[in-house]
């Protein structure tokens, strides 16, 4: 990227060289500039080749869908079905059929024959998003069809062979779920031969630079560009939502864009998270500032972020807006 003296807005920048640093590393599509989440690509690389059934352990909202899709996609299966089956979604009494299927009459309410996730997904990859809550009894059933590769459906009289590739994904740790009894340790086995975390947006700050337009043109934005100190306020939150998070607060705020350009002043009406805002502050080097050139400094630049909206200032200072003209004739701020 050439250095002009000035950052350029996302969207405008020049292609990086391809020896760079930096370069991103990419899987199907999903691309990633941070060391955390380049191993997790480098690894499911290797194993999108394989039929291996692969667990995705991550933090909710990390993206651990958009992986399984992406692994499904670079793989030779690409072709066939890619099924998704929510295991915390699912109404538990209907999780049996969701996942084997029922013939007609299997029981009330079973008014058509119905196919299950596994042989939908019959060739191609059935992703087995919050495996962590299937309940215990169906645990069994999925472990004799991962084991044989074979399914019956709720009410039938013969098996079905199905060729299938499982990804599962988890934001809970399986193994003390094992050790508590709420996860059979037989099919943790089965999930857990190919292991791969996905990390949390925190780890991943270097990432923003590619997901921020990504998901702006995903909220149907794809016009709005968007200003480097975006970028920065975004390297100050923690994001315990993860790109979630970051999705809804993109929507937010691109609700007030009316220039074509997003800056930070966008976010400003937000609910604060402020364990991000603690933690930042604490980073900073204040020791021997004295008191009111930090106000000053959090007034002036809360205002100009607000552009001159004394109210919006007001409410993001945590102050009465009679308190904040005090506080600006004070420090002669206009």
């Amino acid at each position: 990227m050439e250095v002009t003296g000035k950052t350029p807005l996302l969207g405008t920048e020049k292609p990086r060289s391809p020896a760079a640093p930096s370069e991103a590393m990419e899987l199907a599509g999903v691309k990633s500039r941070s060391v955390a989440m380049r191993q997790s690509l480098a690894i499911l690389n290797r194993l999108a080749q394989t039929d291996m059934t692969i667990t995705l352990i991550g933090e909710t909202g990390s993206g651990k869908d958009v992986l399984a899709h992406a692994v499904h996609r670079a793989s030779p299966r690409a072709q066939q079905n890619f099924v998704v089956l929510d295991c915390g979604s699912v109404v538990p009494n209907l999780a049996e059929s969701e996942l084997l299927g029922h013939e007609r009459g299997a029981f009330t309410g079973a008014v058509a024959q119905y196919i299950g996730a596994f042989e939908r997904g019959n060739g191609g990859t059935l992703f087995i998003d919050e495996v962590g809550e299937l309940p215990l009894d169906l645990q069994t059933r999925l472990l004799r069809v991962v084991e044989s590769r074979r399914v019956r459906r709720v009410g039938g009289s013969h098996d079905r062979s199905v060729d299938v590739r499982l990804v599962a994904a988890t934001n809970r740790e399986l193994s003390l779920d094992v050790a508590a009894g709420r996860f059979r340790q037989d099919l943790y086995f089965r999930l857990a031969a190919a292991v791969v975390r996905v990390p949390p947006l925190r780890e991943r700050h270097d990432d923003l630079e590619l997901l921020v337009p990504q998901l702006i043109a995903d909220l149907k934005r794809p016009e709005v560009k968007v200003s480097p100190d975006v970028l920065q306020w975004m390297a100050t939150r923690t994001w315990p939502g993860n790109i979630r998070e970051l999705k809804n607060a993109l929507a937010f705020a691109l609700a007030f864009v009316d220039d074509g350009v997003l800056d930070a002043r966008h976010f400003s009406s937000l609910p604060k998270n402020e364990t991000d805002e603690t933690n930042w502050v604490k980073r900073l080097p204040l020791g021997g500032v004295s008191l009111s050139s930090l106000e000053h400094a959090a007034i002036a630049q809360t205002l100009a972020q607000c552009g001159g909206n004394k109210m919006q200032a007001a409410r993001i200072l945590g102050i009465a807006v009679s308190t904040l003209y005090e506080k600006l004739k004070r420090y002669d701020i206009g």
